[in-house]
């Protein structure tokens, strides 16, 4: 593969073949270390799901409770 001018990339067919990726097909860009990671948005939110999908709790809420707590912490210094 090569870079083009405004910085894309095309896929060979092959591997576009081999992964199932079609026109129009969402694909995340990862930088792990001095690696490029694609992945298709799908695969990554049934990660997702398999991950958090059993979570009883808010995340959301946990999160705002933890940020409100800090606040406080903060104001009181």
């Amino acid at each position: 593969m090569r870079l083009g001018a405004q910085g894309r990339l095309v896929l060979p067919a092959p591997v576009r073949k081999a992964m199932g990726l079609h026109t129009g097909d969402t694909l995340l860009c990862i930088r792990e270390g001095n690696r490029i990671v694609l992945r298709q948005r799908r695969a990554v939110e049934e990660d997702l799901w398999e991950r958090f999908g059993k979570v009883k709790k808010s995340l959301a809420r946990e999160l705002i409770a933890d940020r409100r707590r800090e606040a406080k912490l903060e104001a009181g210094r």
